[in-house]
């Protein structure tokens, strides 16, 4: 089993940046693959972004495609969301979720086992 703790969170401006991490907890983090995800008040769960346990692979929404950067360090067990050119749109809850599949970057929110508590981010225009 593995606990995932997110920080980073905070308001900030349109066009500006922030930086996501997600802890975990456990030697096995580096079996994981791991996906960020957001909820905003009143609408469902939305994929963000995914990488394998290796990071040989990544994807992304098209909505955060070419903004968003996702990226691990195996060594301190943390993963990342780099965030840039924010929107007001962006604003949500961010999670992070770990997936035992290592080998997958899947977008479905159902194939993740663990889930952090998230991290709230504020985007003012």
């Amino acid at each position: 089993q593995v606990q995932l703790v997110e920080s980073g969170g905070g308001l900030v401006q349109a066009g500006g940046s922030l930086r996501l991490s997600c802890a975990a907890s456990g030697r096995t983090f580096s079996s994981y693959s791991m996906g960020w995800f957001r909820q905003a008040p009143g609408k469902e769960r939305e994929f963000v972004a995914a990488i394998t346990s290796s990071s040989s692979g990544t994807s992304y929404s098209d909505s955060v495609k070419e903004r968003f950067t996702i990226s691990r360090d195996n060594a301190k067990y943390t993963v990342y969301l780099q965030m840039n050119s924010l929107k007001a749109e962006d604003t949500a809850v961010y999670s992070c979720a770990a997936n035992q599949n290592r080998y997958s970057s899947t977008s479905i929110p159902t194939n993740y086992q663990y889930w952090g508590q998230g991290t709230q981010v504020t985007v003012s225009s």
